[in-house]
Order: C-alpha cells, then sequence, then structure tokens
C-alpha cells in the first residue's frame, strides 16, 4: 500500500511539474537550471539555511586551527563551494582553493570574497568532487564539503578523492542533509518528491544515507552527529554533521 501511494503521489507531482520534464526531454532544462534557475534557489535557500545552521557551523568548524601542516599553515580546499556561505567560519590567515562543477557561482561567489577578507583565496577550480586531479595528492590540511554530497555522481567516489588530497592527519568536515528514518513519515515524503526534486534542483537526491557512506569509507577517525535543521515546505530535515580524520 505505501509503495503504491508513493507511486502514485509520484506521478501526481511529475503532472504538476510536467513543463519542467518537457523542458528536460527537449534539453532545454538542464543549462538554464545551472545557469539562472539553480544558482538563484540555491541563493534565498541558502539565506535561510544559514540562519538555521549558523550555530553547528560555529562549532562544527572551531577546531580548524588544530589541523595546520607542519608549516603552520592551514591550507583548506572546498568542493562545492557555491556562493561561499562557509567563508565567515574560516581562521584568519587561511588559505582555500575553491571548487565547484558549476561555474555560474562565481559572479556571487566574488561577493563574499570581498566580504571575508580575513581568507586567503588561492584559486577557484570547476571541478566535480569524484575528480579532482587538478588538486596534488596530500597537499591540503581539510577538506570541506557542505550540502554537496547529496548531488554528487558519487559519494564513494568524492570521498576517495577527499582521502587522496588530504594529507596524512588532515581532516574532511561536513554538514549533508541526509535521509529520514525509513519507518518515519518524512521518509515517506522524501520518496514522493525525490524524482521532481532532483530533476528541478541540479541532481540534488533526497534518500541518500551519508553517514553509511562516511563510516564505510578509510578514515582513521569519524566524529558524526546527527542533527535537524527545519526549512520551511522541503524535505530535508534530517542532516549530519562532523568531521574524519584520514
Amino acid at each position: 500500500m505505501t509503495e503504491a501511494a508513493v507511486l502514485f503521489l509520484r506521478g501526481c507531482l511529475a503532472l504538476l511539474a510536467l513543463p519542467i520534464h518537457l523542458l528536460w526531454l527537449l534539453g532545454v532544462w538542464e543549462p538554464f537550471c545551472k545557469k539562472i534557475f539553480f544558482p538563484f534557489c540555491l541563493e534565498k535557500l541558502s539565506s535561510i539555511h544559514e540562519k538555521k545552521t549558523k550555530k553547528h557551523k560555529q562549532e562544527l568548524f572551531r577546531n580548524l586551527p588544530d589541523f595546520k601542516g607542519p608549516s603552520g599553515e592551514l591550507n583548506l580546499l572546498e568542493i562545492g563551494t557555491g556562493f561561499g556561505a562557509n567563508f565567515q567560519f574560516y581562521p584568519p590567515g587561511c588559505k582555500i582553493t575553491c571548487t565547484d562543477i558549476n561555474p555560474n557561482f562565481q559572479q556571487g561567489l566574488l561577493k563574499n570574497m570581498n566580504k571575508n577578507q580575513h581568507v586567503h583565496y588561492e584559486r577557484f577550480l570547476v571541478a566535480a568532487g569524484e575528480d579532482l586531479r587538478q588538486v596534488p595528492s596530500g597537499s591540503v590540511d581539510a577538506v570541506i564539503c557542505t550540502l554537496v554530497l547529496c548531488s554528487v555522481r558519487s559519494v564513494n567516489g568524492t570521498l576517495r578523492e577527499v582521502l587522496r588530497v588530504l594529507r596524512p592527519g588532515g581532516a574532511f568536515y561536513f554538514l549533508e542533509h541526509v535521509a529520514a528514518d525509513r519507518s518515519s513519515w518524512k521518509y515517506f515524503w522524501q520518496q514522493v518528491y525525490y524524482p521532481t526534486w532532483k530533476l528541478i534542483f541540479d541532481g540534488c537526491c533526497l534518500t541518500r544515507e551519508i553517514g553509511k557512506n562516511l563510516e564505510q569509507a578509510n578514515f582513521s577517525e569519524l566524529k558524526l552527529q546527527h542533527v535537524s535543521v527545519t526549512l520551511p515546505w522541503t524535505p530535508i530535515q534530517p542532516h549530519v554533521l562532523g568531521y574524519a580524520v584520514k
């Protein structure tokens, strides 16, 4: 009965979003989404999400200075930088390499760079999380990834790249929305929204159990916490946050 209800409601939602599905079939939606629609939505949603997660991020990034390299510098790599919402939480003097698969974020990114002069910006790379070949192995002290693993092609592939670019003893910081408990109504609605949500929001997957991916990766230490972040009219309330040490 539940599976049938999910399929029925998915169909109803697909009908409501029929114009978008048609544009996708015609090859029009994806470039429009990446260039205009998704950057616009991300900017609006990010402002709400930042208010809800500010205290979580302050606590999460508090020990970033502990992972300075042997030279005394802190070299950061951020995967899926977007508009640079995390810059305000980084310690003064750190060096950051920004990456994103979508080059259309760069204009908004520059605004946040100007607001956060305490951080030294190294470069911006157009790169997917699963392919960071432009970053040398063992070259960074910490990798940051927030609200990105939901949309990468491969979570495990991205984590392998994270481990490759981190120096021994370096850390991976994360804050990601995840699937709700499978027996809950929240998970039911995540299943309903999933296909249309993924199409509209540039590949964002609602039902990934990212905590399990992190537990199975080859980190020497994992600090993981489950938190609830309520965002109006969205099915992305459950989150995991923490850091893992190579």
